[in-house]
Parts: C-alpha cells; sequence; structure tokens
C-alpha cells in the first residue's frame, strides 16, 4: 500500500525547538521580549507598514479587533457564510448581529454586489475573508465601505503573503487578523497576530488582551486574558525565516496540480493578485463527497471538505437568506494536498488519481 498523502502537514524543525528551549531557559515565559519582537518582525516581513497585536488565538484576534473598533450591541456587520465559524463567532461575541453575503463565482470571498444588497442603518462594517489564501475583492469592497460610510475588518487567517496590486493583505482594513494554527501557512503552535492601521485600535487591543491593563493593577476597560506567551512567539519569530520559502512551494505545487489536473475545475486567480495557497481547493459538481471517498479509500490521497454547513445555516445563526454562490460551494468544493512537504511522486499520485475518478465519472 502507498503511503498516506496528508492534506495538511505541519512543519516543525530543531530551530522552533531551540526557540522554544532558549525561553524556558530565560525563566520568562508569559507575554515578554519575544512577543514584542515578533509583532515587529511580523509586520516587517510581509511590508504590512503598521502596528500588529499578538494574541492567543486567531477568534481572539477578530472579537478584540471588532471591539476595539467600537463594534456593540445593536450593530450588524457583514460577512460571508462561507468561512470557519470564527468569523461569524467573532461578530456574535461582541453582541453585534452577522448578516450573511454571497460569495463570487470565481474566488470564494465576498461579493461587493450582494454585500451592498444586505447593507441597513445598523450596518457598521464588512469583514471579506481572503479564503484559502486568495485575497478577496478589496477595491470594490472599500468602494462599498466608502459610499455607505462603513469600516473594513480583514480575516486573513489563511493569507500570510497575499497580496493585491501590490498591496498586502493586512493593509486594507481598520484591522486583519492572521491566525497562527498549526495547519496555517505558519504557526506559533497556537496563536494570531492583528494588523491595526490606527494607534487608537491598537492600544484598545493591547489593553483588551491583557485584562484591560496597560499598566499593572490600573484597569481602564473590562478586558480577557488573551495574550501570546513567549513560547509561542519564539516558534512564529523562526517560522517568519521559513514562510517565503513554504510560500513559494505551494505556488509552485499549485502550478503543478493546476497544469496537469483534468475533470476538476482548478482554483482561480484573480488579475493582480497573488495566492498563496493555504489550500487548493477545486470544484467537483457531481458527488464530491464520493469524490473524496475514493481519493482516500482506492489512492490513498487525503483532501479537505471545508465549509460544508454555510454559516447561515448553522444552529446559533439560522437566518433564511438565499445565497446560491455559498450554497454551490459548500457542495462542489474539495482541497487537495498543496503543503511544502509534498514530494514530486506525491504530487504526481494526486494528479493520478484525480484524473483517473474523474474520468470514471466518481
Amino acid at each position: 500500500m502507498t503511503e498516506f498523502i496528508p492534506p495538511a502537514k505541519p512543519l516543525i524543525g530543531d530551530e522552533e525547538r531551540e526557540a522554544v528551549d532558549r525561553v524556558l531557559r530565560s525563566g520568562m515565559l508569559a507575554q515578554g521580549p519575544e512577543v514584542k519582537a515578533f509583532e515587529a518582525e511580523f509586520s516587517e516581513h510581509f511590508g504590512l507598514g503598521r502596528s500588529c497585536v499578538a494574541v492567543n488565538s486567531g477568534t481572539s484576534g477578530l472579537h478584540l479587533g471588532l471591539l476595539s473598533s467600537g463594534v456593540t450591541e445593536g450593530d450588524e456587520v457583514i460577512v460571508p457564510s462561507f468561512t470557519f465559524a470564527a468569523t461569524c463567532n467573532s461578530v456574535a461575541l461582541t453582541g453585534a448581529t452577522p448578516v450573511f453575503a454571497d460569495i463570487g463565482a470565481h474566488d470564494f470571498c465576498l461579493d461587493p454586489a450582494s454585500v451592498e444588497a444586505a447593507i441597513t442603518e445598523r450596518t457598521v462594517g464588512i469583514m471579506p475573508v481572503h479564503l484559502y489564501g486568495h485575497p478577496a475583492r478589496m477595491l470594490e469592497l472599500q468602494a462599498v465601505a466608502d459610499r455607505h460610510g462603513l469600516m473594513i475588518f480583514e480575516d486573513a487567517a489563511q493569507a500570510h503573503g497575499a497580496s493585491l496590486g501590490g498591496t498586502p493583505v493586512g493593509a486594507f482594513g481598520r484591522f486583519a487578523m492572521f491566525s497562527l494554527y498549526p495547519t496555517k501557512n505558519m504557526t506559533s503552535g497556537e496563536g494570531g497576530m492583528v494588523s491595526v492601521a490606527d494607534a487608537d485600535t491598537e492600544r484598545l487591543l493591547r489593553l483588551y488582551r491583557n485584562q484591560g491593563m496597560e499598566q499593572q493593577y490600573h484597569n481602564e476597560v473590562v478586558g480577557f486574558n488573551a495574550r501570546m506567551t513567549d513560547i509561542h512567539a519564539a516558534i512564529g519569530r523562526v517560522q517568519l525565516t521559513k514562510v517565503d520559502g513554504w510560500t513559494k512551494t505551494r505556488q509552485e505545487n499549485a502550478a503543478f496540480l493546476t497544469a496537469h489536473l483534468s475533470g476538476v475545475t482548478p482554483p482561480p486567480v484573480a488579475d493582480g493578485a497573488v495566492h498563496v495557497y493555504h489550500q487548493y481547493t477545486v470544484r467537483v459538481p457531481e458527488d464530491r463527497n464520493g469524490f473524496a471517498k475514493a481519493l482516500r479509500e482506492e489512492h490513498n490521497v487525503g483532501s479537505g471538505m471545508f465549509y460544508p454547513v454555510p454559516n447561515h445555516e448553522l444552529k446559533p445563526f439560522q437566518v433564511d437568506v438565499d445565497l446560491p454562490e455559498t450554497r454551490r460551494a459548500a457542495a462542489e468544493c474539495l482541497s487537495l494536498p498543496v503543503h511544502p512537504s509534498l514530494s514530486q511522486e506525491d504530487l504526481e499520485r494526486i494528479v493520478a488519481a484525480v484524473n483517473t475518478l474523474a474520468a470514471a465519472g466518481a
């Protein structure tokens, strides 16, 4: 039996282990100099041109970013339904209401026309998701936001290093959140990084993550314990030195798959967009679930079926809204392995498996 090809694989090397040992020997384990250095290095590395604030998870980053932007009970924030639930959860945790808009037919990201149709007098912001590592249509979304006096918040959880028209994701909105979960394009073990457009929002973020304190025992707001540890930051700092090479490999792997796959619809890339391929997501119009099962059982190739239940159909958020492209993506999308650990033999096996099943009508 051939070896199983996993759909994702975290990459942790000796350098990360040595960095953790360095922190453990220092005795400074909680938020400290490693976190401060990681924040500065992250912003510089990705060319964000703004301050970054490290937190304990991507979800915390979204939640605290929204709170720091003034989002509160009675407000509405427009979000995609085709995304991980953390996007709408973070809105709901502020007391605001997530309002679901459709995605585009070609990029899995928010459709500006659907967003504009969803705006009400209670709308305060739009939260596009740069899904699978492809940038959302930020110029059109910003134009919608400008027409209606709305804020833009970026969910860049999967898009480290992606860009649109030369501007990196994370540099468009009031704030942007990058996830550092183990399966993302880079990791800190667990954590999130929030890039912030202005000093007031940054200060509030730093207060909210640290029990509402800037100075010990002088609490200014009701805050949370959402700090990143120096252990996690040390891992992230090492990963920053590797992520560009991993991204290049992801893009090369994606190019090989696109050039050789048949019978499935490969992921498109918009003009001016740099896709970092957190996932390589194809469309399988007929029996996507059966196709994935056959890949695993007949060819020992893993895949991912992400967001088969759109957020607007989840129990906490059930609303009656017609989102045809969301519904179609939830039924058709299948993510194939594209991670940097793939060998040339692995890529050829993935292509052979997909093409065989597509030709057979699996």
